[in-house]
C-alpha cells in the first residue's frame, strides 16, 4: 500500500461520515487524480472476503465499513456495546451536549480537556446525540436527540437541573471565546 492510501485508509478509519474523494485530498494536501487513485487502491485491497473492512463508494462520498459477511459478528458487538450502562466519559460529554447545545467537537474537547470522537460516535450510535451541519460555525454541532430526552423524562432541555446557570456558565463562555478566537487567527 502507498503511503498517500494508507494516509486515506487512516482518515476513513476516524472519519464519522462519508467524505467526498476531494476533501480527502484537501485533507492529505495532494491533487485531486492522486486521492482518486488511492481510493481505488484501498478500494482493490481491502474489498475483498479475506478482509474485514471494506471501502464503500456512494453519492456522499467513501467511507469504509465492515465487510457485510461479517454483519452477525459486528451485530453482536454492537449490541455488546450499546447495551451497558454509559461510562463516566460518556456522561460527562453528554452533559455537556445537555447544557451546551448545539456544540461542536472542539468546543466539547475544549470543556474536557480531551478527545471525545469515539465518545460522540458512541452516543450517537445509541440514539442519544445527533449531529448536523451549522452553516455559522461551518462543522457539525451536536445536541441531544428527542430519545434521549423521553428516556430522561424531559420535555425540553430547560427542565435539566440548573439549566439557565449552567447553559449560559460565564467561566465556560470565556472559555470557548478563547477557542473561537484561536480559530479565527
Amino acid at each position: 500500500m502507498t503511503s498517500l492510501a494508507a494516509k486515506i485508509e487512516a482518515v476513513l478509519f476516524v472519519a464519522t461520515k462519508p467524505m467526498t474523494v476531494k476533501q480527502l485530498a484537501n485533507v492529505c494536501n495532494v491533487v485531486v487524480d492522486d486521492a482518486a487513485g488511492a481510493v481505488e487502491e484501498i478500494t482493490a485491497l481491502r474489498n475483498g472476503d479475506s478482509s474485514g473492512v471494506h471501502l464503500v463508494e456512494g453519492e456522499e462520498g467513501v467511507m469504509l465499513v465492515t465487510n457485510p459477511a461479517f454483519a452477525e459478528t459486528v451485530a453482536n458487538l454492537a449490541k455488546e456495546d450499546i447495551e451497558p450502562e454509559l461510562t463516566r466519559p460518556s456522561l460527562e460529554t453528554l452533559t455537556i451536549v445537555a447544557y451546551r447545545g448545539p456544540i461542536t467537537k472542539p468546543e466539547i474537547e475544549t470543556i474536557r480537556g480531551v478527545n471525545c470522537s469515539l465518545i460522540l460516535r458512541n452516543l450517537m450510535m445509541r440514539g442519544l446525540v445527533d449531529e448536523r451541519e451549522d452553516v455559522i460555525k461551518l462543522q457539525p454541532v451536536y445536541n441531544l436527540t428527542n430519545d434521549a430526552m423521553r428516556y430522561l423524562g424531559l420535555h425540553t432541555v430547560q427542565e435539566l437541573p440548573d439549566y439557565a446557570e449552567l447553559h449560559g456558565n460565564a467561566k465556560i463562555d470565556k472559555l470557548l471565546a478563547a477557542l473561537a478566537s484561536t480559530d479565527a487567527v
